[in-house]
């Protein structure tokens, strides 16, 4: 039987879509990886990365599109999230079939929002079912889909907003400041209406089109206006911190990065080492400073204070030094009486005053699921043995400040709390006007994902306008400014006492009084895309 030529050509002509298809998702998924924080930071791909995503799906039919995003999207986190297998191999003990599944999994699970992105993208603002369709409806439908789904995924399943578009530019305090205005969702909303904005000016550039249409030039006018707004705002602000900073409150503060090995931090036989070290990492801080505020990593006590006799010397630090030290330790709460007794475990910051007491406390309150707790315990009981060593902690209610003397009043972010910036944000409108990152990054190893995680933490800072104190037990630690700008900062697992004059606001920023909302608004108006395409 002959085939004939027009069937072959249509089936070479699919195989050949099929390519340039898989082609533009992995150029996506490679630029970002290359232009997002960790290895590389190659931040002026951001501006280009999604092209080759945006011009596929504006052809190709919304289920190829979903397709093709989803491939994208697993790609990229598989090389974002590769020390998933670092932390659950190494210090988690599970074996490489489980740690490397887990990873896929997690890249499968993440690959489903560019997918839904792509076919979205397609199905509103394609050329598919209507050749000649305005590529202006692409250039506004793309960032509001790009960010309403990354809002979703901030919450979801307990959320996870690892590396969100907009971090990418956390190197470059001089583009970021419009994140005082609408979060960082604002800056991923700029990146990708830039992206689609250059789409846009290579497909007016067929011979076809016609430039007369009032309505597609009115909508290319406005992302042009748009992108000046963001961009020259974020230049102006950046320009007129300074004299701010210069007349504003400062605090002088401590970080000690203890640099303690994970595999020998809960060893009972070490814990007195440890505070050892930390006792001459933080007189050698305070002999050469002034220092108000000593700032010790995310559990840097490996024991229960209320009960440990080395909490005493602890105490007799801060009251010698004649200050306060804020530092992390698990804690616990007995509620009930006789056989109704109920103990409540807590990832605590505990602050200890000049004389010698607690003077405040705050529980984290975003648990690591499946690492300090296991999500529905009771209906996942297959999971039980390879949890053996994971806490049951209890999620902190308070979004309070912890109170240091009379001008200081802390906002404590512990553990990856600081990619959550409405818990940042919360914190700042209850009060707060200095910012404490605690945590302890040693189960990231040598990897990149030290590098994302303080480069999430930047972007708090600039929301809010407080400066952000980040101490990590093995790195990276340091003084992030309101501008974004990274004062000072360690490197990776080594020993170090760094210090610090920092400002301190009081002013709320737009982004604390309701900007934060940016993000939920671009997920609302996704209904209102379809009818736009009605219409």
């Amino acid at each position: 039987m002959t085939i004939p030529i027009w069937s072959r050509h249509a089936d070479l002509s699919g195989r050949l879509s099929r390519w340039r298809s898989l082609a533009a998702a992995a150029g996506t998924a490679l630029l970002l990886f290359f232009a997002m924080p960790g290895y590389f930071g190659w931040w002026p791909l951001l501006f280009v990365a999604l092209t080759p995503l945006f011009t596929a799906a504006l052809y190709l039919p919304p289920g190829r599109s979903g397709c093709m995003g989803f491939f994208a999207g697993f790609l990229y986190h598989i090389l974002t999230l590769h020390w998933i297998v670092v932390v659950l191999g190494r210090y988690g003990g599970l074996p490489p079939w489980l740690s490397v599944p887990a990873l896929v999994l997690l890249a499968l699970y993440m690959g489903l929002y560019s997918a839904i992105f792509c076919l979205l993208l397609s199905l509103i603002a394609g050329r598919s079912w209507h050749r000649e369709r305005s590529v202006a409806v692409l250039v506004w439908t793309a960032p509001v889909l790009w960010v309403g789904l990354d809002f979703l995924r901030g919450f979801l399943f307990t959320g996870f907003p690892w590396l969100d578009l907009g971090y990418g530019l956390y190197s470059q305090p001089l583009l970021i400041q419009a994140a005082d205005l609408g979060g960082h969702h604002l800056l991923s909303f700029t990146l990708a209406l830039a992206n689609s904005f250059l789409v846009a000016i290579i497909d007016r550039q067929r011979s076809q089109v016609r430039w007369n249409i009032r309505r597609e030039k009115r909508a290319l006018v406005l992302a042009c206006c748009f992108l000046i707004f963001v961009f020259g705002y974020s230049v102006v602000r950046f320009r007129v911190l300074p004299s701010l900073f210069y007349h504003s409150l400062q605090a002088e503060v401590s970080v000690i990065q203890g640099n303690i090995a994970q595999d020998v931090k809960w060893n009972p036989e070490k814990k007195e080492q440890t505070v050892a070290v930390y006792e001459h990492l933080s007189r050698r801080a305070v002999r050469q400073h002034t220092t108000e505020l000593l700032v010790w990593p995310e559990t840097a006590l490996p024991f229960y204070p209320q009960q440990d006799p080395l909490a005493a010397r602890i105490a007799e630090l801060a009251g010698k030094e004649n200050l306060y030290l804020l530092t992390g330790a698990p804690t616990f709460r007995i509620t009930g009486r006789d056989n109704q007794k109920t103990v409540s475990y807590f990832n605590s910051a505990l602050l200890i005053g000049p004389n010698g007491k607690v003077a405040g406390m705050h529980a984290k309150q975003h648990l690591v699921p499946f690492g300090e707790y296991v999500p529905m315990r009771k209906f996942l009981p297959f999971l039980s043995p390879l949890v053996e060593n994971i806490g049951d902690f209890t999620a902190g209610a308070s979004s309070s400040p912890i109170a240091v003397g009379e001008q200081l009043r802390l906002g404590v972010l512990i553990c990856f709390e600081s990619i959550f910036p409405k818990i940042a944000r919360d914190e700042v409108a209850a009060g707060a006007n200095l910012l404490v990152n605690l945590t302890n990054d040693a189960w990231y190893g040598r990897t990149s994902a030290p590098y994302q995680s303080m480069a999430m933490a930047v972007l708090r800072a600039v929301e809010t306008k407080r400066t952000l104190v980040r101490a990590a037990n093995t790195g990276i630690s340091g003084f992030v400014d309101p501008s974004g700008k990274v004062l000072q900062q360690t490197k990776l697992f080594t020993e170090a006492a760094i210090t610090a004059k920092v400002p301190v606001f009081e002013k709320q920023t737009v982004f604390v009084r309701g900007g934060y909302a940016f993000g939920a608004m671009c997920l609302a108006c996704i209904p209102a895309l379809f009818y736009w395409r009605k219409r």
